[in-house]
């Protein structure tokens, strides 16, 4: 009877130790480094050692000995986080788990000594958990889904820190294109305020026109002080999500945004693309996987959940008798009279029946925002052409007339300084044009892959709870 027990334990065993998990040479950082390089084209690093720090540090120094455009931005970024490299941590520790969970639960070696008149007694004891042992393969594969989940919200978290970092860079870029524009209104403001007092010396200018030059050239200088601050706090926000200590000196940005493509990008299948690479999509998919499989674990250990068999040696010594050995072994499994497993089965289901609802409104919404960033896109983009190929130039030419009549004299210094006023405005605005599309256009690259402030993908805990009990804990 002992060995027809024992044998089954050790095939039991033998069996679980044969797909045990085993860590990865990279932590699980392939998978990271593929959807980067897909959907950004773009190179992850894991930092864990000396070399690795000094190889990454080589790298972020290249990057910031030139001017820093966005795409070198968001490779300095990748490179340099701190807050990106503890995500990887997270990912290094979800492996553990991964691995944890796939092996089979240690046994448990009990010896006891009782003695007294001369008599001794010494027993053995080796315990296993018949049912952990047993569900070890479903366990391993919801563990494996879990880190599959973990490499994919790795990825997410490296979408989401380039794409921020898309923003900030042209948030930054063109509050030092605005700081110049003022910089050259301010110059013009200033002399033309200089003509116009010493025109009111001479008599050759009311107190109002006078009062109305000063008041321009006091504006701008407000404007000026204004944006200058708006770009150092830009300038900050970037270095701080490029991980630099210093950000004054440690790099430089364009003083100018990028001009327009010659044309706009064309997506009649936005929705689609959108729904085949959203990576929080396929996390919520992944989700559903998980929890089919915890659904079936519990449904299969609704009965049962504790089987424990103890193998037992005993020896007895005794003055007045021959020694003599006993050996047998002992099994305990719960009676479900009172709980019958109903509750976790229902539970179970209902986290199941959740998820699948997130997954289905997560979809419809992934589908919406793809649709309207694909709309703001386009709508900035012929806005900022609009600025481009007609404000701009007719703005140019009324500046140009204006000059001309000035100087014959056909218009007076107030008619010049409304229409600067103007073209100051016009120019703002183009800028502030050019800044709205190169964000929608990130944000358009955010809805189809992933990686947006709403897209950050939610998996409960109750994927590790819902198998728990398979695991010979609910007793």
């Amino acid at each position: 009877m002992q060995h027809r027990i024992i044998v089954p334990i050790l095939l039991l065993a033998s069996s679980a130790l044969a797909g045990c998990a085993s860590f990865s040479p990279d932590t699980g950082m392939g998978v990271v480094s593929e959807v980067t390089e897909e959907a950004i084209g773009k190179d992850v690093a894991f930092v864990r050692s000396a070399d690795e720090a000094a190889t990454v540090d080589a790298a972020v120094k290249r990057l910031l000995a030139r001017n820093l455009t966005a795409d070198a931005a968001v490779q300095v970024a990748l490179l340099n986080n701190k807050g990106l490299q503890a995500a990887y941590n997270e990912l290094a520790l979800a492996e553990t788990d991964y691995v944890a969970d796939s092996l089979p639960p240690n046994p448990t070696f009990s010896v006891s000594r009782i003695s007294g008149n001369g008599a001794s007694e010494v027993e053995r004891q080796v315990v296993g958990d018949i049912l952990a042992l047993a569900t070890l393969p479903a366990r391993s594969e919801i563990a494996r889904e879990r880190f599959r989940q973990a490499q994919l919200k790795a990825a997410l978290a490296t979408l989401r820190l380039a794409a921020e970092v898309r923003r900030s860079h042209v948030a930054a870029v063109a509050a030092n294109e605005t700081v110049a524009l003022l910089t050259d209104a301010k110059a013009t403001a200033e002399s033309t305020a200089q003509l116009a007092k010493k025109l009111g010396e001479t008599g050759g200018m009311n107190k109002l026109d006078q009062a109305r030059e000063q008041v321009f050239y006091a504006e701008i200088t407000a404007d000026l002080a204004s944006a200058r601050q708006n770009a150092a706090s830009s300038r900050e926000r970037l270095a701080r999500l490029l991980g630099l200590w210093d950000g004054d000196l440690g790099f430089r940005i364009p003083d100018r945004l990028p001009p327009l493509p010659k044309r706009p990008l064309q997506q009649p299948s936005i929705e689609i693309a959108a729904v085949g690479h959203r990576v929080d999509l396929q996390i919520a998919r992944m989700e559903i996987v998980a929890l089919a499989k915890a659904l079936d674990l519990t449904e299969a250990t609704r009965f049962v959940t504790l089987l424990d068999v103890a193998g037992i040696d005993k020896r007895t010594h005794d003055p007045e008798a021959p020694p003599f050995r006993e050996r047998g072994f002992d099994v305990q499994f719960q009676i479900p009279i009172f709980d019958g497993g109903e509750v976790r089965v229902r539970q179970a289901a209902e986290t199941y029946r959740q998820a699948m609802n997130r997954l289905t409104e997560k979809a419809i919404n992934v589908r919406s925002e793809a649709r309207d960033a694909y709309r703001v896109y386009r709508s900035t983009y012929d806005i900022a052409r609009h600025y481009q190929r007609e404000v701009l130039p007719l703005r140019q030419i009324i500046t140009e007339e204006m000059q001309l009549r000035f100087s014959s004299m056909q218009v007076d210094v107030f008619a010049l300084l409304t229409e600067a006023r103007q073209r100051l405005a016009s120019l703002r605005a183009a800028i502030d044009a050019r800044r709205d599309f190169l964000l929608a256009q990130s944000e358009l690259q955010t809805a189809i892959n992933g990686g947006g402030s709403a897209g950050a993908a939610s998996t409960p805990s109750s994927i590790a709870s819902a198998a728990q009990p398979a695991a010979g804990g609910g007793h």
